[in-house]
């Protein structure tokens, strides 16, 4: 199996990561050293990613998830930024997740087919005052610019190398 860097994530996959923190749908299975595994289920269906990330030096991890954004698309998904946020290794903002709770993402991206659109939907219902929206957008930037820094190799044997 062959291992590639992901590409950093439409940015709106930061806000569907704070969100399934909220939601109670992130189970850390390990953490250890530096290795963490977790459970991540679906906002709207009854699905659950395998997800693990493993910490080396000098800002470069490799990651593991079964979500199509990181196995299909190549980029970084929802699952493992969520992973990092509680993990430590991404900011966290409890006051931003808690205004991202409940929202069914799946169903919101099979409806607009845009992530441009379901962004505009999102903040115009869980941040209609402009500070609000700035102070989400501010942190979804933030959180971005340190996913582009870092070196994310997807690594498919992780599961495999920690299960058995």
């Amino acid at each position: 199996m062959a291992i590639r860097r992901l590409r950093p994530p439409p940015a709106i996959k930061v806000l569907e990561a704070a969100g399934a923190i909220a939601d109670g749908r992130v189970r850390i299975v390990v953490s250890r050293n530096n290795l963490w595994a977790a459970r991540v289920s679906s906002s709207g269906r009854p699905l659950e990613y395998r997800v693990y990330l493993e910490v080396s030096s000098g800002g470069e991890a490799r990651v593991y998830s079964s979500d199509n954004g990181t196995i299909y698309r190549g980029y970084v998904g929802y699952p493992i930024i969520s992973l990092m946020m509680l993990a430590g290794l991404l900011p966290r903002d409890a006051g931003i997740e808690e205004r991202l709770k409940g929202i069914n993402w799946f169903e919101l991206n099979r409806r607009y087919k845009s992530y441009g659109k379901v962004m505009e939907v999102v903040l115009a219902e869980r941040a209609p005052e402009p500070g609000l929206r700035r102070e989400i957008e501010g942190f979804m930037y933030r959180v971005m610019s340190l996913l582009r820094r870092t070196r994310l190799y997807l690594d498919e044997s992780l599961p495999q190398t920690y299960e058995s």
